[in-house]
């Protein structure tokens, strides 16, 4: 977050183009653990037969449908479905997932990935789980590891075909915390402004656009005498992959215009600047531990197309003028433009 910065809000491309794995993805994510022979649910899933809109607890209508199919078709998702969440969460060991179910399955039409919402029920106990089905797309898939690797956050999720398992990642939805809770006497709004500093730096180094508040939580977590806060991603389909610079700065959409104003509020210029050379300094030190997860991935990532040329284009010239440079002249893709610019921007803090 720029401590002065008045340009023009980004432009989101609402349909994205797919972009199928290759064949060295995915052989990064079978060495890397990724990789699953999990069922390929997802075309089964499209199947149903019946939606309404799901309303919190509430009472509100959300952008996510509830989702009814034919009990033979429900009797044949149920197995395989819990079967995916053992996977994911307790390495596959199906004697501990006879006591769980499938209570609910939400779809959301509204996102690229057109995900679907699981949500795993413990029939011993009433507690619930969730986790999300959504189509491979090897530009979010490098969303994920570049969030995972260079992150103070750990990602789970799992690959095969074009199935994509993600977990679900806990916290208070953007729009809910600036809506809800923003404005409460007992927040501590100095942290707060600090960990939105964070990370905005973040997600422009490794070029991760679209943070809308519908697109990150807030987790908040009680400590001995002050309450942390930690914002985290929760959505990966804008990987490098808008041409608009400002689509890769959280502070520059609208509804994030409240947390702009308490970061202006609240920091100074000096503390600004310093919570964005910590974030660097942390993420430098990240990928120096991970060098060579983070070399693989960008040997990769330099080769394939994951965005339209004309945003590279664009982008390219963009970071050429913000930084005054031509360091970014020989990039020829997209990967190749992200790992100039991560490289550059954590370099002067650690060197990797």
């Amino acid at each position: 977050m720029d401590p002065v910065d008045e340009e023009d809000p980004p432009l989101i491309q609402r349909q994205k183009k797919q972009y199928p794995l290759t064949a060295s993805l995915a052989h990064y994510l079978q060495h890397f653990g990724r990789h699953s022979e999990i069922p390929l649910v997802y075309n089964d899933l499209t199947r149903f037969t019946a939606a309404m809109p799901y309303e919190n607890p509430k009472g509100e209508e959300t952008l996510w449908l509830s989702v009814v199919y034919p009990p033979e078709v429900m009797a044949r998702l149920t197995p395989r479905l819990t079967e995916i969440y053992a996977t994911l969460k307790i390495g596959g060991d199906l004697s501990m997932a006879e006591h769980l179910t499938v209570e609910r399955i939400d779809f959301g039409e509204f996102g690229n990935s057109r995900p679907f919402r699981i949500r795993i029920t413990n029939l011993f106990n009433g507690n619930s789980d969730y986790y999300y089905v959504k189509q491979a797309d090897s530009s979010r898939i490098y969303g994920l590891e570049l969030e995972h690797i260079l992150s103070p956050n750990r990602i789970n999720y799992l690959v095969n075909g074009n199935t994509l398992i993600e977990e679900h990642i806990a916290g208070v939805p953007g729009n809910t915390f600036i809506s809800d809770y923003l404005n409460r006497p007992n927040l501590n709004k100095v942290r707060v402004a600090k960990e939105f500093v964070k990370f905005g730096e973040r997600c422009f180094i490794r070029l991760l656009g679209d943070m809308r508040s519908v697109n990150y939580v807030v987790d908040i977590t009680p400590d001995f005498e002050e309450t942390q806060y930690r914002v985290r991603s929760i959505d990966f389909d804008q990987q490098c992959h808008e041409g608009n610079i400002n689509a890769y700065r959280a502070h520059h959409f609208p509804d994030n215009k409240p947390v702009d104003e308490l970061v202006r509020s609240h920091l100074n210029k000096q503390n600004i600047l310093q919570y964005r050379s910590e974030e660097r300094s942390q993420m430098a030190r990240r990928a120096t531990v991970a060098r060579p997860r983070l070399t693989a991935l960008f040997s990769i990532m330099r080769k394939e197309e994951i965005a339209p040329p004309e945003h590279f284009h664009a982008l390219r010239t963009a970071l050429g003028e913000r930084y005054e440079t031509r360091a970014f002249e020989d990039c020829v893709t997209m990967g190749d433009l992200t790992e100039t610019h991560i490289r550059r921007m954590i370099s002067e803090a650690v060197p990797l």
